[in-house]
């Protein structure tokens, strides 16, 4: 895995720093993206100290900021010339409603648009290596629709209202990304880690908290699949799936509809502010036009 770059956000904490640490291990550049720049540099330490890999790198940015977001990926560009695998994992869970200064709810902003933004914004980077790799960690998505209605989840706002929706919403954006990728040098998949002991818990209720806890497995499991999609030669080729457990599975009918992908891909690109986008979002638009 030498000379082989990982970008991964939120990768200061939880199932991010866990694969940070392994995929350190494997001897990757890991560049890691945080939001505070105290946790950041303290899970830059650790990572270094327990890997003896000294190649590891932050970037703090906040991604519920359209504008923070092509910032740092304009940061990551200006320090290395491709990047390999561009991991999309951080989220947040947040028990009242907020909204960024871009006008759109905080979960939808954070754990889903810009990951669809800072994706497009490194297609070059990704392309660079020869063999990008774009890994979505989203979720199980059992009874979960996109409320195109109410995407914002203005009416009668709760947690999991708001953060299912963005998980589907990584499934369905990886099989249409993949297919718009069609004929180029990147793969996109998506995966469900498991239920996990994470900081993100720390934002939910105490009951919540504590149903959580009982029902989760260590942070290590957790980066089990998004390092085998980093790593394992299998994978080379693949795009457009959905992991659990290191095995591509079946999605559930709410994530197989091309109908549905098609319109989340429009309504995303109807919410990003054109100063963030550049020629890789052509590229993609040009290619919807052939399909």
């Amino acid at each position: 895995m030498e000379n082989k770059i990982v970008f991964i956000t939120g990768g200061n904490s939880g199932i991010g720093k866990a694969t940070a640490l392994e995929l350190a291990k494997n001897g990757m550049t890991v560049v890691i993206l945080s939001r505070s720049e105290e946790r950041g540099k303290e899970a830059v330490e650790i990572i270094k100290q327990e890997t003896g890999n000294n190649n590891i790198h932050l970037i703090v940015a906040d991604l519920s900021s359209q504008l923070q977001v092509k910032k740092a990926a304009e940061e990551f560009k200006q320090k290395f010339s491709k990047l390999d695998v561009l991991i999309n994992n951080a989220a947040v869970f947040l028990p009242k409603r907020s909204v960024t200064e871009d006008g759109i709810e905080t979960t939808f902003a954070t754990n889903y648009l810009s990951h669809f933004l800072l994706s497009h914004l490194l297609l070059d980077s990704l392309e660079a290596s020869g063999e990008g790799r774009i890994i979505n960690v989203a979720s199980k998505h059992n009874g979960i629709k996109m409320n195109f209605d109410d995407l914002m989840v203005e009416r009668n706002y709760a947690f999991y209202k708001a953060v299912g929706p963005t998980k589907l919403g990584l499934i369905l954006f990886t099989k249409e990304l993949a297919k718009r990728l069609k004929g180029r040098p990147i793969t996109v998949n998506s995966l469900h880690p498991g239920i996990i002991k994470s900081n993100i818990m720390h934002q939910l209720p105490w009951l919540l908290r504590s149903i959580f806890g009982v029902m989760s497995s260590k942070t290590e499991n957790g980066a089990v699949t998004p390092v085998y999609l980093a790593t394992s030669p299998i994978v080379k080729g693949i795009s457009g799936e959905y992991f659990e457990k290191c095995k591509a599975v079946q999605t559930l009918p709410n994530a197989n509809d091309p109908d549905t992908a098609e319109r989340l891909w429009n309504v995303s690109m109807s919410l990003l502010r054109p100063e963030v986008k550049d020629h890789n979002f052509s590229k993609t638009e040009l290619l919807s036009s052939v399909l």
